[in-house]
């Protein structure tokens, strides 16, 4: 006589297709926050760096000249910063709030790269630089070269970028900051303290948080 399979049950389907899911969201935590880090790490050094390098003409010799990131375009480091703070706020809400906290994320990504990228070649920080120091308003810097640190920095930006896009698939089943409540975002139930009623002690404590101690 053949075994007859136990019943199906219906709630049995979704737990399992979303167990794939719930797996990806726990890896991605990890992910999202080294890739973020490692970023915005990225971005806040190489934005230190020197970005071009030139001379201006005084006395009839030549100066040399060089300009860093932050001089070239303070940018990707400013957004950098709000990108490290949208990675930890990211933890702190739930639900629509966390969705725009993820886009934040995402976006400062994607302008501190757009930001680098355009401001790779850029001239007018060493000329700006130039006319100060020849106190010539028309000075032009000569010899100009650029290095390659912003796409270094841009590079940088786009794991900012990545973790964003990771917060944005995966980040409705990441933890939350506080130990009040469960992964669903449901508070967890209070355990009522044990009082001994031969204990006076208890009995005030029990008093204090609004508890029967008859019951």
């Amino acid at each position: 006589m053949s075994a007859v399979p136990p019943p199906r049950n219906d709630t049995d389907a979704p737990a399992a297709a979303d167990a794939p899911e719930g797996r990806g969201g726990r890896r991605s935590v990890a992910v999202a926050l080294l890739l973020g880090a490692l970023g915005a790490t990225v971005v806040l050094l190489a934005s230190g760096r020197v970005w071009a390098r030139g001379t201006a003409a005084v006395g009839g010799g030549w100066l040399p000249l060089t300009a860093d990131g932050r001089a070239v375009t303070g940018l990707p480091a400013a957004l950098a910063i709000v990108g490290l703070a949208a990675l930890v706020a990211v933890f702190a809400v739930r639900g629509r709030s966390r969705l725009l906290v993820s886009g934040l994320l995402a976006l400062s990504g994607l302008g501190a790269a757009l930001a680098a990228v355009l401001a790779a070649d850029d001239r007018q920080a060493l000329d700006a630089q130039a006319a100060r120091t020849t106190a010539d308003t028309a000075a032009r810097v000569g010899a100009l070269t650029h290095t390659a640190w912003p796409y270094v920095t841009a590079a940088g930006a786009a794991l900012i970028l990545v973790a964003g896009l990771l917060a944005l698939r995966f980040g409705r089943s990441w933890p939350a900051m506080g130990g009040r409540y469960e992964r669903d975002g449901s508070p967890r139930p209070r355990r009522a303290a044990v009082v001994d009623p031969d204990r006076p002690e208890d009995l005030w404590k029990a008093l204090d948080r609004g508890e029967d101690p008859t019951r």
